[in-house]
């Protein structure tokens, strides 16, 4: 679990001034993976009522350039964010519901980051989404 100190110590280490809404936001992002930004204002708040909206959009942006949290958006959906950073994982998204999750790559060392033809680029990172229907509405669906 990671507390409170840890948050303020990721802040330092990304040389991010430690603030209490930096600290709730990415303890709210830890604590909701995949969390729209509404959501993430709403967990915010649930700890510091006076925080605006603009300081959640700040911060989140703050973050995500520091490379603390990324930003994904699937086709048809808002941004969510997520902690999981550093690695070259995909998600897998419910047609149905809409419900994200975290896939890792299918074989070996980051083998998405191999194209059949590079095109010259230095590739450091793949986006995949899968698509399809979360068990829940595979079930509902079939019934």
């Amino acid at each position: 679990m990671v507390t409170s100190l840890d948050f303020q110590q990721m802040l330092r280490v990304a040389a991010l001034r430690v603030t209490r809404p930096r600290v709730a936001v990415l303890n709210a992002v830890h604590t909701h993976p995949h969390a729209d930004t509404d959501s993430i204002i709403g967990a915010v708040r649930r700890d510091l009522p006076e925080v605006s909206r603009q300081a959640v959009y700040d911060v989140l942006h703050a973050l995500t350039a520091a490379g603390l949290v990324r930003r994904i958006e699937p086709s048809g959906s808002v941004a969510r964010y997520e902690s999981r950073v550093g690695d070259n994982h995909h998600h897998v998204v419910c047609r149905s519901c809409g419900v994200i999750a975290d896939v890792d790559c299918a074989v070996g060392a980051a083998p998405c980051l191999t194209a059949s033809d590079d095109r010259g680029f230095s590739i450091d990172e793949a986006e995949v989404v899968y698509w399809g229907l979360c068990p829940d509405c595979f079930t509902a669906s079939n019934s």
